[in-house]
């Protein structure tokens, strides 16, 4: 390898954030990242035991990649979290439902309070995305609601809590993914809408985030009315004559993991990197394995080396990657449980409780019938849901639970219930919406939707919502099934008045 070869390598390096296995920082990735001047990694709940084992490894992490070290995590709320054992933050939704920029403020704090304890300086949070599709598969309750004003200030409500925190925030998913029937990370969206449209709807809330927020995650959606031919994260006009230009962005952009089948699957990941830079990226998310890692790697300097990324671009997007970690120094230091913290989220979670419909308590102590799913899921993005146990507990502080599960709703048939007198209560723990099976025959007395609230819109039954699956969410519902607490949030996106 030549000089200016070995020179083009550590400067793609500092382009790229990684991921890598294990809970710990073998001596192979310590090199790798050595090796290639790589400043930026992000860890998932694969990288964490506790917060013993987690402050370990962000510190080994800081002393291979320096000062201006970028260690981020998705820590956003709800279903979507990797440090699971911290104060459980309430998704975005539960923050709309509860629709108050001072709580919203507090909760984003208390994140970065945990986060930054364990060794991150970065957070991919808040999303900005306004959820207008009850189909949307992957956004749902990630989303802060539907109305770009209100969305918006909550938002910015907590990132601003984060960033007095020390927190670094990255919004995202530019320029909007909540009106999409596709998950990008299993397919190409497109959000074919015209231009006004998106202006008013869609890109309102990175508008209003863009002289504040220190970085924006792109998103691999196509967009007809501004580039039919390249998704947001390879387009040109989208991420250089929009987002930087017309609207005078002066942070970070950093792409979503370029593994994800909307992209990899299409143009490759090393292909994809070098036209995602060259749209005007400063910063590509190679979470693949070493060898797409290596082929991103290798594409970036190729095209440094023979000038198809020029220097004095390479080097604007380094002074703003620097800037960032410059801003949001990598500190770590031990975590320590934070009682107020809890207590806080706990709080969110109870003032966000949303009801819909004619919701009744059974009195105390009464014989309850718990229908749930029978296993544990993710979606790829989210953590697993509870388990059906976990839920069949906490309801038995209160009544005496029979616990019934089904391995698939479309199969599940509720006129088999045994008609005893038992209160029935259906509890949703997926992100999966129902079927034309279970709508048309499935009647609870009470459906508690624990994750995904547009499932109370799949099944005929009066409904509790959480917008989430953490403890404070079930100790929220007990609550109110206890007398001691009224459901006074109100969901944030259309179909629920």
């Amino acid at each position: 390898m030549s000089p200016h070869t070995h020179n083009a390598r550590r400067l793609a390096g500092q382009l790229i954030m990684i991921r890598f296995p294990g809970t710990e920082l073998d001596a192979a990735t310590a090199d790798f990242l050595r090796a290639n001047a790589i400043r930026a990694v992000c860890l998932f709940r694969g990288n964490m035991l506790d917060s013993a084992q987690l402050t370990r490894l962000t510190a080994d992490l800081r002393a291979v990649m320096g000062p201006e070290a970028l260690i981020a995590i998705d820590q956003e709320g709800g279903a979507v979290v990797r440090s699971t054992w911290v104060p459980a933050p309430p998704a975005a939704m539960a923050l709309g439902a509860a629709d108050d920029t001072e709580l919203a403020y507090s909760v984003g704090a208390a994140v970065a309070r945990a986060v930054r304890a364990l060794g991150f300086n970065w957070n991919f949070a808040p999303v900005l995305d306004l959820n207008n599709n009850p189909d949307n598969p992957v956004i749902a309750e990630r989303s802060f609601g539907a109305n770009p004003r209100r969305a918006t200030e909550l938002a910015m409500a907590w990132m601003a809590g984060s960033h007095a925190e020390g927190v670094a925030c990255c919004v995202k998913h530019f320029p909007g993914h909540g009106d999409t029937h596709v998950d990008s990370h299993r397919d190409l969206p497109t959000v074919d809408k015209p231009l006004e449209q998106l202006r008013q709807f869609e890109f309102a809330p990175f508008r209003a985030a863009a002289p504040t927020a220190p970085a924006m995650m792109t998103a691999h959606i196509v967009y007809p009315a501004l580039d039919a031919e390249n998704p947001a994260t390879m387009s040109r006009r989208i991420l250089q004559e929009l987002l930087r230009d017309e609207w005078q962005y002066r942070g970070v952009i950093i792409t979503d993991g370029m593994d994800m089948h909307a992209i990899a699957g299409r143009y490759g990941v090393g292909n994809a990197a070098v036209r995602a830079l060259e749209a005007g990226a400063d910063m590509v998310m190679a979470l693949g394995t070493p060898a797409t890692q290596e082929e991103t790697l290798a594409a970036i300097a190729a095209a440094i080396d023979s000038g198809q990324l020029g220097l004095d671009a390479v080097n604007q997007r380094l002074a703003r990657l620097a800037a960032l970690a410059l801003a949001y120094p990598c500190r770590g230091g031990a975590y320590a449980e934070d009682a107020a913290d809890r207590a806080l989220m706990a709080a969110a979670y109870r003032r966000s409780l949303t009801a819909r419909g004619a919701v009744r308590r059974p009195p105390a102590g009464a014989r309850l019938r718990l229908v749930v799913r029978q296993d544990v899921v993710s979606d790829g993005v989210s953590e697993a849901g509870v388990p059906a146990a976990a839920v069949a507990a906490s309801l038995g502080r209160l009544y005496d639970v029979e616990l019934t599960t089904f391995a698939d709703a479309d199969a599940f048939d509720w006129s088999a219930l045994p008609d005893d007198g038992r209160f029935v209560v259906l509890a949703s723990t997926s992100r999966l919406r129902y079927g034309a099976h279970a709508r048309a025959t499935w009647r609870p007395d009470l459906h508690l939707a624990l994750w995904n609230p547009y499932q109370a819109l799949d099944i005929a039954a009066p409904a509790l919502l959480t917008y989430g699956f953490a403890a404070p969410a079930l100790a929220a519902i007990n609550a109110w099934l206890a007398g001691t607490l009224e459901a006074r949030g109100r969901c944030p996106v259309p179909g629920f008045e």
